[in-house]
């Protein structure tokens, strides 16, 4: 380096693009940072909504079970008894099995 330096003096020209870039050096650092942290958050949001997503689909699936076994715990026949021309009365469809 100083073999190329030695006997020219330095020109205004590659001191501006030297400093030219530096400034584009850090800029780019500074995007790259930048776009980094953003892509992480999205990543983050989206880990979070897709365990929101599992925790509601495993919460409709034990309702789902649980509502088959309420239905075929008595047979899903109740008991009924007409009181008069078009008046019943049920039982059981209030019981737990």
């Amino acid at each position: 380096m100083d073999r190329l330096t030695a006997g020219k003096p330095r020109s205004v020209l590659r001191t501006l693009a030297m400093v030219g870039g530096a400034l584009a050096t850090a800029a780019a650092v500074t995007v790259g940072a930048v776009l980094a942290v953003f892509f992480a958050a999205t990543v983050v949001v989206i880990a979070v909504m897709s365990s929101f997503l599992l925790m509601f689909a495993g919460a409709a699936l034990r309702a789902r079970r649980t509502a088959r076994a309420r239905a075929s715990g008595a047979g899903g026949v109740i008991e009924a008894r007409n009181v008069g021309g078009h008046h019943w009365v049920a039982y059981g469809w209030n019981e737990r099995a």
